[in-house]
């Protein structure tokens, strides 16, 4: 196994994606200060295939949402679970957060995400 990685979907409204991106951005540093290899968050564009379950079905997107995919790359899930103790005690995080789960404009619903982390299987 070389690497693991934590991986997401996410819904994010479109009137918030740019708030939502300056963020993550930042947030990204600070994963990596903490032990990520990268970081990584891709905004779903192409998101329907024939006879499957699409990412925006599976989260129940609203017509205004983007749909976020994301992961996380770590050496070994022993670093992951240190580096997301370290990411959850940095006070940063906070001052970040806030904004974002703010009640008057919710632009990130953690019950709505989708959330696992992953061993290799084929690189």
């Amino acid at each position: 196994m070389k690497n693991y990685i934590d991986g997401f979907v996410l819904p994010i409204p479109q009137k918030h994606l740019n708030e939502y991106k300056k963020v993550s951005e930042r947030v990204a540093g600070i994963w990596k200060e903490h032990g990520a290899l990268d970081y990584f968050e891709y905004v779903g564009e192409d998101l329907t295939l024939e006879s499957t379950r699409s990412f925006p079905d599976a989260i129940d997107a609203k017509a205004d949402e983007a749909i976020l995919f994301g992961w996380v790359v770590f050496e070994s899930r022993e670093a992951r679970d240190l580096a997301n103790k370290r990411v959850a005690a940095d006070p940063r995080m906070n001052d970040l957060i806030a904004p974002l789960i703010d009640p008057s404009k919710v632009i990130f619903d953690a019950n709505r995400m989708v959330y696992g982390g992953f061993k290799s299987l084929v690189e």
